[in-house]
């Protein structure tokens, strides 16, 4: 084109023709090579030489691609489902062998099945064979159910531990005071329960991935056993909670007006009281009343500034720890005595989990 322009340059005479090739041919834009011949005005023609077409490749957007981590983390990538969402402007496909195949997607997701480590690739592309750039995940999919735990139950004095086995690595039981309406996630490894309100307990593990085991049954209902205990109505004598070292602990009872609970137990030296909270409650009367003294036996009487902390508690109370605004120093080692009353005559059932941890 310079040769052009340059030949032209030096004539004055100019034709109409040469206004429409340059309109024609400059800039370059997009279809095929094209050729034209321009009237020079002085009885020669002058052929333009073709241009090679320039195909810049198109970049499309990369897509979106997700999935559900599940299991006792949620960011370690792996999971029980093998489901996963592609959010793509354009077609899309996916590779499961490091790029050497290619499927095409349909909708906006795909399923991938085996269990084991995967190494998923995704993009989009158009008609024109255009592609994204690759969106790389690494997960493992695990869908195997672990084994159901085990439980073996002993007594002493009365307090019934239930000591479990049988975890995944990395595994975690729980366990259900409600008939598996509510799961709690087990500390340690036992649990240990005084009371007699509770029946059955339940236990199950979750793996790494989620995959819930088979439940197991524990029987608490053993009426004749000193450990189907009704805790003591005297504030100055109060039924004694045997920890055994349990790190996850229940206390289960019945009261109704002019019939309270009082309970104590020792925190060890090296460990502090963590949570307590309100796992379980069947009344008609929307509340119960709790107070907790750092002593032996409970002698606060109703002054509530000897009280390490008090209130009621009902159905809205599930699962706050009623603890988390005290000091770690005023959980620490010693004993400890729980008041737990209904002063309305409607009997009312419950459940409070305390849970201990060492001092760091």
């Amino acid at each position: 084109m310079s040769l052009i322009l340059e030949y032209f340059a030096a004539r004055p005479v100019f034709s109409a023709a040469l206004t429409l090739c340059l309109t024609a041919c400059g800039g370059g834009g997009g279809g095929g090579a094209t050729s034209a011949t321009i009237d020079s005005g002085m009885g020669q023609d002058l052929v333009v030489m073709p241009q090679p077409a320039v195909n810049v490749p198109k970049v499309l957007a990369k897509p979106v691609l997700s999935f559900t981590d599940t299991g006792v983390s949620v960011t370690d990538g792996i999971t029980r489902f093998g489901a996963w969402k592609v959010s793509s402007l354009q077609a899309w496909e996916y590779s499961l062998d490091m790029g050497k195949t290619w499927i095409r997607g349909e909708g906006d997701f795909f399923d991938v099945r085996g269990d084991g480590a995967k190494t998923i690739w995704v993009r989009a592309l158009d008609d024109l064979g255009n592609t994204s750039e690759i969106v790389m995940v690494n997960c493992v999919l695990d869908t195997m159910p672990p084994a159901a735990v085990q439980a073996a139950v002993v007594s002493q004095d009365q307090t019934r531990l239930v000591r479990v086995s049988g975890v995944e690595d990395q595994g975690q039981w729980e366990y259900s005071v409600d008939d598996q309406r509510t799961w709690l996630t087990g500390t340690g490894d036992s649990l240990a329960l005084m009371g007699n309100a509770l029946t059955v307990l339940w236990l199950r593990q979750v793996d790494l991935a989620g995959n819930r085991s088979p439940l197991e049954r524990v029987n608490l209902l053993e009426t004749d056993s000193p450990t189907w205990h009704e805790a003591s109505g005297i504030a100055l004598q109060p039924s004694v909670l045997s920890l055994q070292q349990a790190k996850t602990v229940v206390i289960h009872g019945s009261v109704v007006q002019g019939d309270p609970d009082y309970i104590r137990w020792d925190i060890p030296v090296g460990q502090r009281l963590k949570a307590m909270r309100l796992v379980h409650y069947v009344s008609s009367d929307p509340i119960a009343f709790y107070a907790l003294q750092r002593a032996a036996i409970f002698d606060a009487g109703f002054d509530v500034s000897r009280m390490l902390v008090y209130g009621h508690m009902g159905p809205p109370d599930l699962q706050r720890n009623v603890l988390e605004k005290l000091p770690p120093a005023q959980l620490t080692s010693g004993p400890m005595t729980l008041w737990f009353q209904q002063t309305g005559p409607q009997a009312t059932e419950y459940a409070i989990e305390l849970v201990f941890q060492a001092v760091e």
